[in-house]
C-alpha cells in the first residue's frame, strides 16, 4: 500500500507539471488572474527544475527507487500501480528523457517572458473617509 501511496504521490507530481503547464497558457488567453501568482509559478518552475536537474547529474526519482524498493523489485502490484506505471513510464533512452526534460523546462521558462507571474501585489485603492 505505500508502494501505491508514493506512486500516486509521483503521478500527482507529474500531473502538476503538465497540468500546470497547460493551465497557465489557458489562463493567459482566458485572463485568469491566479495563473500570475507567484508562488504557483514558482513551484512549478521548482517541480520542473528538480526533474530536469536529476536527469543531467543521472540521479534516478528517489520517489522510483523508493516505490521499486517497496515493490521489491517485482512489478506484481495493484490494479493502481499498473495503470499510473502504464501512464508514466516509458522505455525511452535516458538520453531522449534528459533532452525532453531540457525542452519542456525551456517552454516553462519562455513562459515566465510571455506570461509573467505577479511579483508584486497590486496596492490596495486608498480607502473613502
Amino acid at each position: 500500500m505505500l508502494a501505491d501511496l508514493i506512486l500516486l504521490l509521483h503521478f500527482s507530481y507529474v500531473a502538476f507539471v503538465v497540468v500546470g503547464f497547460v493551465v497557465i497558457w489557458i489562463g493567459f488567453v482566458c485572463r485568469w488572474e491566479f495563473v500570475r501568482n507567484r508562488t504557483f509559478r514558482l513551484l512549478h518552475l521548482l517541480a520542473m527544475g528538480i526533474v530536469l536537474a536529476e536527469a543531467l547529474l543521472g540521479i534516478t526519482c528517489p520517489l522510483t527507487v523508493w516505490e521499486n524498493q517497496l515493490r521489491g523489485g517485482a512489478y506484481e502490484g495493484s490494479f493502481m500501480q499498473h495503470w499510473v506505471s502504464r501512464l508514466m513510464f516509458h522505455d525511452w533512452s535516458k538520453t531522449t528523457f534528459t533532452i525532453l526534460y531540457v525542452a519542456i523546462f525551456i517552454l516553462i521558462v519562455a513562459t515566465f517572458i510571455v506570461v509573467p507571474p505577479r511579483w508584486r501585489s497590486t496596492p490596495a485603492a486608498p480607502s473613502a473617509k
